[in-house]
This record gives C-alpha cells, structure tokens and sequence, in this order.
C-alpha cells in the first residue's frame, strides 16, 4: 500500500509504503507524516475511504472511531471530500500522478525498506524542489518553510499505533500472530494473552506485564524462539520426568522414599538415584526391590550399590540365574498403571436438548 497525503498550500508530500491497507499501517503514515512536518494541518481532506469514512447519509457521515481518536490526540478536524467533487481532491489525484512518473517509472529497490528510504530521500530533494504549483515563482520548499509555522505543533507523546489483538494459548508455549508463532514462557499457556505489534516487534503481554519480546517477522508459517524460552521449557520437561520417575518408584516401592530422602541429606544425585532404581525395579521387580532397599537402609547406605548388593545376595540365597534386562515398549511397561476411569454419565450432557 501507498500512503500519501500532501500539503494544501505548499505540496510539500509525504510518501510511506507499507505491506497492506490495515488500520495501523493508515495511521502509521500520518504519524510519519507528522514527523516529517515538524506538524500538521488544522483540517485533513479525506477521500471516501473506509479507513477514514464508515458510512455516509447525505450530510450525516460516520467516521471510522479509531481516525476520530487519532484525530482527538493530534487536535485536527478530519474531514471528508464531497462526493463526485474531483476539484476536492485534485492535489492529491496530481500528487499521485506525479510520484508515477517522476518517483516509480524505472525504480529499482531491493525491498520494502529500501523503497521507504528511496521514498523519503526523493521526498525531501526532488520532490521539494519543483516548482510550487500555488506561486511557481518558488520551490515546494521555500513555499514549506513559509507555511510549517502556520501547522498545528505536536503533543508531546505520539498516538500509540500498535496492532492489538487478544491470543487465546493452547497447551503449546506459542502464540499465533500473523501467520506466524512466537515463544513464550511455558508458566503461561492456556490463557488468553495480548499481542501487541509495531513495525519492528512483537510484544506478548499477560495483563500489564510483558512477558515475550521479539523481532517481528513477515514470513508464513515461521516458528520465533527465544533461546531463554528453550532453555527453561527443556529444564521444566527434565524436572517432570524426574517427579514421573519418583512418583512410579514410590508407589511400587515405598521404601524408596525414605531411602531418597536420606541420599538428598547426604547430597546425592536424585535424578541419577532414581533412574538406577527404576531399572532395577524392571528387572528384579517390585517386591525384591522393596526388601534390597530396606535393607539398604537398616545397613545406614542410601546408595544404589548397595541396593544392588542387596539384591545379588538375595538372587543367590535363592540360587536364581542373573536377571535379563528388556527393553520393553512404553506401553508395554505401563500396562499396569492405575488408570482413573472415565464416568459414563457425562455423555449424557451430549443428547440433552435435541
């Protein structure tokens, strides 16, 4: 999309591109304009467009709320052109006639910013020094100079022209935004969280509290980490296979939770702890494992050596052959897993009301 909007007496223009015609970006381009100004006029000339001009009765017009708040914060009066009245809009329609033939024909740009960056240049030189179509005795730019004192000043904080969109987070630490998926932290899934968008970045907010930063992107489909993000999600996953594991090893073998307590005083490696009596609880089992650790807590030594030491002795009380460890698929390990299940009348919430 083009933006242009141009000066009523001097001509002096202003030129934006931009990806597409979104709210925003329209409002972006006035800002920019604003800026490059140093101010702006007391009334702005709008073509009937939707951005600007919602609906229209006769006299009764219905702007567009966001361009009457806009309006609000920069003190202008929006205004929009009388239909069929192409005397109205005459500086604009040459405007643009003239940024085809003098700014686009033959241009070469690598891409948006380059274009923006060619625009303002040829905004601010060759645009500036034609002649001025009010007095021809005088550039654009003397005509400017005499005319940017009469334009009304700036406040003091811009409008905040930002992309504003409300995120509802599955299970997954992604927000979805623009065809595109930003990290977040994983404290914050499954909620409803706001993105809030400029040019440049992408912030995801969680109330008043910004939780994601990132540099935006106009790709499809693309997946924006940060590494921070990576980080504490791999170490939340390690942490909560590490409580499965200890959960599955006390419930089958309880007197592991005393013998992990008395290794932590001792300053042991739980997570090493408990991985080495999980494979010992596959391949001797639940009840041999249950008498090798109280064993190996009435002997005072929470460690697995002696645990193992425990149970070769008790392999060769018996006069047993050594153990064979399988590795056995996950759902054949966790076949005897206690499952909760489901209530059936729940479904009856299904046919109610038909």
């Amino acid at each position: 999309m083009a933006f242009v909007i141009v000066l009523s007496y001097s001509r002096d223009m202003y030129l934006r591109f931009f990806l597409d015609a979104r709210m925003e970006n329209f409002l972006r381009g006035h800002v920019g304009a604003f800026v490059h100004w140093g101010g702006l006029g007391k009334v702005i000339l709008y073509d009937n467009l939707k951005s600007a001009v919602l609906e229209r009765q006769g006299d009764a017009i219905r702007f567009h709320p966001t361009l009457l708040s806009f309006a609000g914060h920069y003190r202008f009066e929006p205004r929009p052109v009388a239909v069929a009245r192409g005397n109205e809009k005459g500086r604009v329609e040459r405007a643009i006639r003239h940024i085809r033939e003098a700014f686009f024909a033959a241009r070469h740009f690598t891409d948006l910013d380059d274009l923006n960056a060619q625009a303002e240049h040829w905004c601010r030189h060759q645009a500036a020094d034609r002649p001025c179509p009010e007095d021809r005795t005088m550039t654009v730019r003397e005509a400017f100079a005499q005319e940017q004192p009469l334009l009304l000043p700036l406040p003091d904080n811009p409008y905040p022209v930002e992309e504003q969109l409300a995120v509802k987070v599955g299970k997954t630490p992604y927000v979805r935004f623009d065809l595109n998926d930003y990290s977040i932290p994983h404290t914050h899934v499954r909620r409803t969280l706001t993105v809030r968008a400029d040019l440049e970045q992408v912030r995801v907010l969680d109330g008043i509290e910004v939780i994601a930063s990132h540099r935006r992107s106009y790709d499809r489909d693309a997946q924006i980490e940060l590494p921070a993000h990576i980080r504490e999600l791999e170490d939340y996953k390690r942490q909560a296979r590490q409580h499965r594991g200890v959960n599955s090893l006390t419930k089958a073998v309880p007197a592991s939770q005393l013998l992990l307590t008395r290794a932590a005083e001792r300053g042991a490696n739980l997570g090493a702890l408990t991985n080495a009596l999980l494979r010992l609880l596959d391949r001797y089992g639940a009840p041999e494992l249950q008498a090798a650790v109280e064993d190996a807590l009435a002997a005072g030594v929470p460690h697995t050596n002696a645990v193992r030491a425990a149970l070769e002795r008790r392999r060769a009380a018996r006069g047993t052959p050594p153990p064979v460890a399988m590795d056995l698929p996950e759902h054949v390990r966790r076949k005897d897993t206690p499952v909760q299940p489901h209530r059936l009348d729940t479904y009856d919430q299904l046919t109610r009301g038909k």
